[in-house]
């Protein structure tokens, strides 16, 4: 016989509880990929803004079907495994490596997932808020039912990954070299992808979730 579901529980649209996973993940993972640059086109990126553009097209595609009260709590509650995934990458660097494993493979082991407590504060600063603004953003600009889904997940894009680029660079570089070029190479790509990528995967995600929330699915 199955345990009663609480009415708490009850409550919870499927699809916040499917994207609410994917983001968690998102967040953890983003770091770990931004060890790569990669070459898309004539762009220069590191993959770390893959999964952040995942963040961008969640948090907006939350707001878009449960509004920005919850959006917003999506962000905040994403600090939770970012915190806990880069404790947990501290413990295991700190762990002395079993005598059987290979060196070259605990070196980019080490390289990989080794960051400054400043890179790591960087991250998490540029997380909070241009996540928060993407949200702010893009149910700013809703009216009535929401129209124009295209143009502000653009926007809210653009401006919030524009942010985030100020924000880190500046947090985790000022001081160390000189940062115009870098940031100003980073924004382009960052910016560019922004447009090009967030919004049809927004109205993508948003039209997974009515199909998840079983709503009908009138987009504009």
């Amino acid at each position: 016989m199955s345990a009663p579901v609480s009415a708490a529980a009850a409550t919870v649209p499927r699809s916040l509880f499917v994207f609410s996973v994917l983001y968690g993940g998102m967040t953890c993972i983003a770091g770990v990929l931004g060890n790569k640059q990669a070459s898309v086109g004539p762009l220069s990126v590191e993959s770390g803004i893959f999964a952040f553009l995942l963040l961008v097209v969640i948090s907006s595609a939350m707001a878009e079907l449960h509004g920005r009260a919850i959006a917003n709590r999506l962000v905040r509650f994403g600090f939770i495994p970012l915190i806990f995934a880069i404790v947990l990458f501290e413990l295991v660097l700190a762990l002395p490596a079993a005598p059987s494993m290979e060196a070259a493979r605990l070196e980019g082991f080490q390289l990989v997932l080794s960051q400054s407590p400043r890179l790591m504060l960087a991250g998490i600063a540029a997380y909070g808020v241009s996540q928060t603004l993407n949200v702010t953003i893009f149910d700013a600009l809703r009216r009535g039912e929401g129209g124009l889904l295209w143009l502000r997940g653009a926007i809210a894009g653009v401006l919030s990954q524009a942010v985030d680029t100020l924000i880190f660079i500046s947090l985790a570089f000022w001081g160390v070299f000189p940062i115009g070029e870098l940031m100003l190479g980073q924004m382009i790509a960052k910016v560019t992808l922004s447009a090009l990528l967030v919004p049809p995967l927004i109205y993508l995600c948003v039209w997974i979730g009515r199909r998840l929330d079983g709503r009908p699915n009138t987009m504009h």
